[in-house]
């Protein structure tokens, strides 16, 4: 089992940037592909960012492309989301998502863990 814990999340202006992190509880965690996704109400979950299980292959959403940068650090058990030049279209509950497999993935159904989640809110 795996627990997920996301911070960062917050008010923030058009044009700023917040950082998200997400730590993972277990001793695998290098194992794990990890996903950011989000959520405003009425509204499917959709995928923002993901990074396979070292680091080295990440894909974005072509609305955050550009701007987000996923990234972790296998030895603290974190991911990250660095979020620039946030727009008011941004605004969501982001939640880090892991699963026990290696290679990214941008469909929610193929992560097994969640965290729960943390509000950005991007004011214009």
């Amino acid at each position: 089992q795996v627990q997920l814990v996301e911070s960062g999340g917050g008010l923030v202006q058009a044009g700023g940037s917040l950082r998200l992190s997400c730590v993972a509880s277990g001793r695998t965690f290098s194992s794990y592909r990890m996903g950011w996704f989000r959520q405003v109400p009425g509204k499917e979950r959709e995928f923002v960012a993901t990074i396979n299980w070292s680091g080295g292959t990440t894909r974005y959403a072509d609305s955050v492309k550009g701007r987000f940068t996923i990234s972790r650090e296998n030895a603290k058990n974190t991911v990250y989301l660095q979020m620039n030049s946030l727009k008011p279209e941004d605004t969501a509950v982001y939640y880090c998502a892991a699963d026990r497999r290696l290679i990214t993935s941008v469909v929610s159904d193929e992560y097994a863990y969640w965290g729960q989640g943390t509000q950005v809110t991007v004011s214009s």
